[in-house]
């Protein structure tokens, strides 16, 4: 069983942190910003070495079950890119307007008004430090990143991004929809099924 109900986000970005504390409701979810936990080095070369990264950070600090995502977007034309960059696609410290409007760019390049790309969220979540049997569950969501920009809500390239089945931007859709479809909410569908069994 998990100490007290208590999990460690290792993350300090406020839309993710916001989404994961209604995800994971029936935890008590502190944030590392909440504990003063710098952010690790994020050096990986797949979502899973980052997320693990620094889920194994967060737990050193704070002595926590501690969970870590890496997600982003992944547009197989632009030979995967984003992908691990999304939060920084545009350079260090590039807003999600600066990314979104080099993805636009690069569809403008190409003379595309949307191409195919999917999210991608993996999830990481370790008892300590040295936990050699980390648990990790994986979520992905469909669709197309598209030059229109739409709604209101979200953050990153939700405004951009059209999932298959809908005709509006995931920035469109309500919190709890979203929450339901997208790759954080599926991710942590299959991850709370492991907690359970702590």
């Amino acid at each position: 069983m998990l100490k007290n109900n208590k999990i460690l986000l290792a993350s300090s970005n406020k839309g993710k942190i916001r989404e994961f504390k209604k995800i994971f409701d029936c935890f008590e979810l502190i944030s590392q910003e909440e504990l003063g936990i710098d952010d690790a080095v994020e050096d990986g070369i797949s979502f899973f070495e980052n997320a693990l990264k620094k889920a194994r950070h967060g737990s050193k600090k704070s002595n926590l079950f501690t969970v870590a995502d890496d997600s982003g977007l992944v547009v197989p034309e632009l030979d995967y890119a984003p992908g691990i960059y999304s939060g920084r696609y545009a350079g260090e410290g590039a807003s999600d307007k600066d990314n979104r409007d080099k993805i636009i760019a690069e569809l403008n390049r190409k003379n595309v008004s949307s191409l195919d790309a999917f999210y991608v969220c993996v999830l990481v979540g370790v008892r300590s430090y040295s936990d050699p049997i980390p648990l990790y569950s994986i979520g992905e969501i469909h669709g197309k990143i598209s030059i229109r920009s739409s709604g209101d809500g979200g953050f990153g390239y939700d405004k951009i991004f059209y999932p298959n089945g809908y005709d509006v931007s995931m920035a469109s859709i309500d919190t709890e929809e979203k929450n339901r479809i997208s790759h954080r909410g599926i991710a942590a569908k299959s991850f709370t099924k492991e907690l359970e069994k702590l």
